[in-house]
């Protein structure tokens, strides 16, 4: 089956304190953005959301760093589920679809492959990591412990079929609380499969990880 690659690249940088939206900031002297798609070279096609205010500014910035790799532009939304929302209607046939986060460039084709191969009708696949630190509930002036034993932290990409998670997204309101793929897709009866993860697929937030 295709396999299709939803970039979603729609930050600003504020986090960073930077002028220069952090998917643009330069990671080993090319723009993370690009070592980010790069990653997805050997799937069908790519799909880059990104503000179409910044079309111009990327446009310039592939003719600078000479990158060919060819993928299609599409403008985001105000938030990230909007932004998931307009990539998926570019997305026409049903499809295997990675929806990966901009900023995180050190995923490994590896566990790319790994999530794929656990895609099937009605089950979508997702990276994880364990949660190593102590973790605690805290409300007004109480707190409790919690076990850690089986919470995990989350990581992109999230791989679906196409047709699913995009019926799942047509099926929410942009106000209700929801901070991934994945838990969108449960909302519409969809079931998820967790992989292990890797450490260093971080998302670049702070000055601190870009170090």
């Amino acid at each position: 089956m295709q396999k299709i690659a939803l970039i979603v690249a729609g930050g600003k940088g504020e986090r960073m304190n930077s002028s220069v939206p952090k998917q643009f900031l330069c990671f080993k002297g090319t723009p993370i953005l690009m070592h980010t798609i790069k990653k997805f070279d050997f799937f069908d096609s790519i799909v880059l959301v990104l503000p179409s205010s910044e079309f111009d500014n990327w446009k310039a910035l592939c003719h600078k760093y000479r990158f060919s790799l060819p993928h299609t532009l599409v403008e985001g939304g105000s938030t990230r589920i909007e932004s998931v929302q307009k990539g998926l209607k570019n997305i026409t046939r049903n499809v295997i679809v990675a929806i990966h986060d901009g900023v995180r460039p050190l995923i490994s084709k590896q566990l790319i492959d790994k999530l794929i191969a656990e895609v099937q009708p009605n089950i979508g696949a997702i990276p994880v990591i364990p949660v190593k630190d102590s973790l605690r509930k805290v409300t007004d002036n109480n707190s409790i412990s919690i076990d850690r034993s089986n919470i995990f932290h989350v990581q992109t990409p999230q791989c679906f079929m196409s047709k699913e998670i995009k019926a799942a997204y047509n099926n929410i309101t942009i106000n209700q609380n929801f901070t991934d793929d994945a838990s969108i897709f449960e909302y519409n009866s969809g079931k998820i499969r967790t992989v292990l993860g890797e450490e260093n697929n971080i998302k670049i937030t702070t000055q601190k990880d870009l170090l």
